[in-house]
């Protein structure tokens, strides 16, 4: 654990002390455990951390600070605490809704930046209020009965369909279901809530690499090539057969990009 910000906020550090470190922010619903794969490839390399955002992963719910910005802020504080930029910054869905923050507010803190299954604009209205019905009702009754209508939203049919998906399905509603409810629900609305920032990907000047799932209904791949029609120099990726929690399912896919953007880069 480390106090940023005044909240608690839980991570791992691993890989050389002094080698480029790479900085891992996860999606809503689950942790800086999605990256497991990846940092297993890096760690050699690279300074793998992850942090988990208020009221999700290990990290314990706080009084308030659920929105993107406070988010943001906490990921710049995290990064300064532990003396680590410039860094490489990986962040899907909501890790990346940081991560653009991050790049156009704080460049010099960044050497790239990673945006997987994620979008610059604010939450489609519909949406919104789908998620935010479910963040009340979860408040009520746990989150165990919406699961069967989570998974869609977070992972592709292909991947559901998968008899060797079962191990991380079950990994990850073992989790998901320990969450504080009140801080879910805040971190719900935190994403239901934020502005778009469409208006400021044009600041970005550091290497941009950009993977979406074809099958992503939480982020449809437009809004991917939204951010790299924005974003100056961005490369695009889509992947065939996935849906928004790529990094979980199409482990062995993401790592090669990674290792392939970030190998250009060192």
């Amino acid at each position: 654990m480390i106090t940023v910000n005044g909240a608690r906020i839980a991570c791992t550090d691993t890989g050389p002390r002094h080698a480029p470190a790479v900085v891992f922010g996860h999606g809503l619903l689950f942790g800086g455990w999605m990256f497991g794969p990846q940092i297993a490839a890096l760690r050699t390399r690279y300074r793998c951390v992850t942090l988990d955002w208020r009221g999700q992963g290990e990290s314990p719910p706080s009084p308030g600070g659920y929105d993107m910005d406070t988010l943001t802020a906490d990921a710049l504080g995290l990064i300064e605490a532990l003396g680590l930029a410039p860094v490489h910054w990986v962040g899907l869905s909501m890790g990346g809704f940081v991560g653009q923050r991050l790049a156009s507010r704080h460049g010099g803190v960044l050497r790239s930046l990673t945006l997987l299954g994620t979008s610059a604009g604010p939450e489609e209205a519909r949406k919104a209020r789908e998620y935010r019905r479910m963040a009340r009702v979860q408040r009520v009754t746990g989150v165990r009965p919406l699961l069967p209508r989570i998974r869609p939203l977070l992972f592709g049919p292909a991947f559901l369909a998968s008899p060797a998906a079962r191990p991380v399905l079950t990994g990850w509603q073992r989790r998901v279901v320990r969450l504080d409810r009140t801080g879910l629900r805040q971190a719900v609305d935190g994403v239901a809530d934020r502005p778009g920032v469409e208006t400021e990907l044009g600041r970005i000047s550091v290497p941009t690499l950009i993977a979406t799932g074809a099958d992503d209904v939480a982020t449809p791949p437009a809004e991917a090539r939204r951010i790299a029609d924005l974003v100056p120099a961005a490369e695009l990726h889509l992947l065939a057969g996935c849906g928004h929690t790529s990094t979980l399912e199409q482990p062995a896919r993401i790592t090669e990009l990674l290792e392939a953007f970030l190998g250009r880069l060192t």
